[in-house]
């Protein structure tokens, strides 16, 4: 998942204060789920589900293919989270389905409830158990997005998709929601004949509109990688295992900003191994998608924010593709560990930038990173600046800002400077072989680091040295730290324009990337006049950019310095977009630039239909004192 930058999503529903360092903490044990994973762990998931647009909801049936590793154990516990249970009924594979007694514990506003079941006396002695639950999701479930036409591309189809990550699989199916657990499935899903319906697994492209989809992924995935999209949507293919599904408004153009895609998979699989989930699609979603894009394996959801005419942002698919070898193939075991997928990734895609589009762009991309993760560290707390935290989150969407992202590429990029990437990079490889469909801990990481590349090369890198980078706060020392020249050029720019040196018409902004023009505009002196604005203003027209990463610079400025001419375009910006990262600092820099606390509110009221549940709790929060 592409980073939500700020330290917002730290709050989602609660405190973000961090426990302290707890010396009962297990390293290995995912506090945010109730499942007894030590006495039945979940194989298989069969999903059998109507889509109901009227309702707004989902109802159907689960069915748990399910192992009791204690044979002593009687009583299953299940996440869910709003949840209507119907039924629960346990059989041993036969038609002998027998109804189980079942209960719902009282309701944590964080983890949801548990769902308790009773394995019947006749069962006692079974080892393979298939759980049958019966069930239909709340219209408010906090995975799904449910769109009226008029929110659509469109406007005259509805529309529903699914976030599941962190923990929010279990508001639209009863499981065992942790990474810790990886499940291969399969999903009957019925919809309106005339709309289309992908999942995170096997989508057909030329499967015919029927009304009825089935679906398989035979590869183990974790709970938060379960995915569903139902609307009215199209498929192009861009390559031989490539393709985008849309809707038809915005299909043309997606092909041709992602038309790169189908070459970096193939860059990818030459340098860290084979791609193992078959076809690898893009899915372009409504504008309220909360993220820059999910890493669903065989379909990643992309916002379409990054259709910006240009490729200028095709670094989030990058990032996405990515997530196939670093996430998908080998995942966070519990949510302390998620650096592994993240930052992993993060090394990874900006390497696949660097082949594709050259090494100035690629550290262009790298320095803005660094600058995010610099301005985080002041957010985070010291607890939280380690890669991996020894304490205890009160909210698995509670995060370490861009450490877990950034810090973990600056980790992956010392490493690299370290051992070469004639020594890096099939280390990687071999990394992502051996643990290919498994769940592990950062400590797994740390030893098959130490075993494997630091014993394999004495002298170069020590154990201690890899532990600061996991355990400590800060950066260490010698961390690297990224440059490039036409950043610093945009950078000196911004100040010798400040203070008359150079004219407006004498900045080449037309010749620099738009990484160079987020950090010219980042790089402004507090100290400029309202005037100077609307002349930057009216030489580059950045309130009314395509770029959504410009936009999202430039109304921070406009909103922090009250630049009142810019506002009708800083309200276009907050109703265009609905992904968190784009417009969450925009509504804080209004709450608190001294004056517009009012108009933040009043305008987030206005737009917040639009919004993803999820957005919508991060910036009621951060509007309320977060």
């Amino acid at each position: 998942m592409r980073a939500i930058s700020l330290l917002f999503v730290a709050c989602l529903v609660v405190s973000c204060t961090p426990v302290e360092e707890d010396v009962d903490f297990d390293l290995g044990h995912d506090y945010f789920s109730y499942a007894n994973t030590r006495q039945f762990v979940t194989g298989h998931l069969q999903l059998d589900l109507t889509v109901d647009f009227e309702q707004e909801v989902f109802r159907g049936s689960a069915t748990l293919q399910m192992r009791r590793l204690d044979m002593s154990a009687t009583v299953i516990y299940l996440d869910t989270r709003d949840l209507h249970i119907d039924g629960v009924h346990i059989s041993t594979g036969d038609d002998d389905r027998i109804e189980a007694d079942f209960k719902l514990q009282p309701a944590d506003p964080v983890l949801g409830q548990a769902l308790e079941i009773s394995v019947p006396e006749a069962l006692a002695g079974a080892r393979e158990l298939n759980v049958i639950i019966d069930y239909k999701t709340d219209p408010g479930a906090s995975a799904l997005q449910w769109l009226g036409p008029e929110l659509t591309a469109g406007g005259e189809h509805p529309f529903v998709f699914s976030q599941s990550q962190s923990i929010h699989a279990r508001s639209w199916v009863p499981l065992q929601d942790t990474p810790a657990v990886r499940i291969t499935y399969e999903a009957t899903i019925h919809t309106p004949s005339h709309l289309l319906a992908v999942m995170s697994a096997d989508n057909d492209p030329m499967t015919p509109r029927t009304g009825e989809y089935r679906f398989n992924m035979p590869q183990p995935i974790p709970s938060y990688l379960l995915a569903i999209a139902v609307g009215n949507i199209y498929f192009a293919s861009i390559g031989d295992q490539t393709g985008i599904y849309a809707e038809p408004e915005t299909l043309d153009a997606s092909v041709f900003e992602f038309s790169s895609t189908q070459e970096m998979l193939d860059i990818a699989s030459s340098i860290y191994g084979p791609y193992q989930w078959g076809r690898y699609d893009l899915l372009i979603l409504p504008p309220s998608f909360p993220y820059g894009g999910m890493e669903n394996p065989r379909l990643s959801f992309i916002t379409p924010s990054v259709l910006a005419g240009d490729r200028s942002l095709v670094s989030l698919i990058a990032h996405e593709l990515a997530h196939s070898w670093s996430g998908n193939m080998v995942s966070n075991k519990t949510w302390r560990d998620i650096w592994l997928n993240e930052g992993i990734t993060s090394y990874l895609d900006a390497r696949l930038m660097e082949v594709l589009y050259g090494k100035e762009r690629a550290d262009e991309e790298r320095v803005l990173s660094y600058r995010e993760l610099m301005q985080g560290l002041e957010e985070v707390s010291p607890a939280m600046q380690a890669l991996a935290p020894v304490s205890k989150l009160e909210d698995p969407d509670e995060s370490q800002g861009s450490v877990h992202y950034q810090k973990g590429q600056l980790f992956l990029q010392h490493l690299e400077n370290t051992f070469g990437r004639e020594d890096f990079d099939p280390f990687l490889a071999a990394y992502f072989n051996h643990f290919s469909f498994q769940s592990i801990s950062s400590e797994q990481f740390l030893d098959y680091l130490d075993q494997n590349l630091l014993q394999a090369h004495p002298g170069k890198f020590s154990r201690a040295k890899a532990e600061a980078w996991l355990y400590q706060p800060g950066l260490p020392k010698d961390a690297p730290i990224p440059v490039s020249d036409t950043l610093q050029q945009a950078e000196r720019l911004a100040g010798a324009w400040s203070v008359g040196e150079v004219p407006v018409n004498q900045i080449p902004l037309s010749e620099w990337s738009p990484h160079a023009a987020v950090h010219f505009i980042n790089n402004l002196p507090k100290e400029l006049t309202l005037n100077q604005l609307s002349e930057l203003d009216e030489s580059f027209d950045f309130s009314q950019t395509r770029n959504a990463e410009i936009g999202r610079a430039w109304f921070i400025q406009v909103a922090s310095r009250r630049h009142e001419p810019a506002y009708p375009a800083l309200e276009a910006h907050l109703n265009r977009y609905g992904r968190t990262r784009l417009i969450y600092p925009v509504y804080m820099a209004l709450d608190r630039n001294g004056t517009d606390a009012k108009l933040a509110r009043e305008l987030f009221n206005k737009a917040r239909s639009n919004y993803h549940p999820l957005t919508v709790t991060a910036i009621e929060f951060g509007l309320h004192g977060g």
